[in-house]
């Protein structure tokens, strides 16, 4: 699919940079812990940490990498976007890119986080009825389907 490629090792500073972003922006006003969000969450860590494992990680690049996702066996484990960039299609080329290429048929979204949940709707997953507890927490992932 155009702009979409398999990561490599210079991907992963910029992908760890997109992750952590978006997790502040969406995640800390639901859990609020600021040593987890502003201290354990590094973009070196976190690159280290997919160097070590690269394989699912696939990237949005038009010349700046934009966004990416990760796919483990039929699972979209990761979908993220730069939020400055976030509307211009890019999420929805590179769940597309999960779904027909890697043939990625559910994932677990967090319950609370509404504006993902609308935008796999809007992309052709649906709640499935299944929930689980989010790990370490009082929040609760619910399953989506294609």
């Amino acid at each position: 699919m155009e702009n979409i490629r398999k990561a490599e090792e210079l991907d992963f500073e910029r992908i760890a940079e997109i992750e952590i972003f978006n997790y502040r922006l969406n995640f800390y006003p639901i859990f609020r812990n600021d040593e987890f969000y502003f201290g354990e969450l590094s973009v070196s860590k976190k690159a280290e940490e997919y160097r070590k494992n690269p394989e699912g990680f696939f990237v949005y690049d038009d010349g700046t990498v934009k966004g990416f996702v990760f796919v483990s066996g039929k699972q979209i484990n990761k979908l993220f976007v730069e939020p400055v960039l976030q509307g211009n299609s890019i999420g929805a080329k590179l769940l597309d890119f999960a779904v027909s290429e890697m043939k990625a048929d559910f994932l677990w979204a967090l319950e609370k986080n509404k504006k993902a949940i609308a935008f796999y709707e809007r992309n052709g997953f649906h709640l499935s009825g299944e929930r689980k507890p989010e790990e370490d927490t009082s929040e609760y992932l619910v399953k989506m389907i294609k």
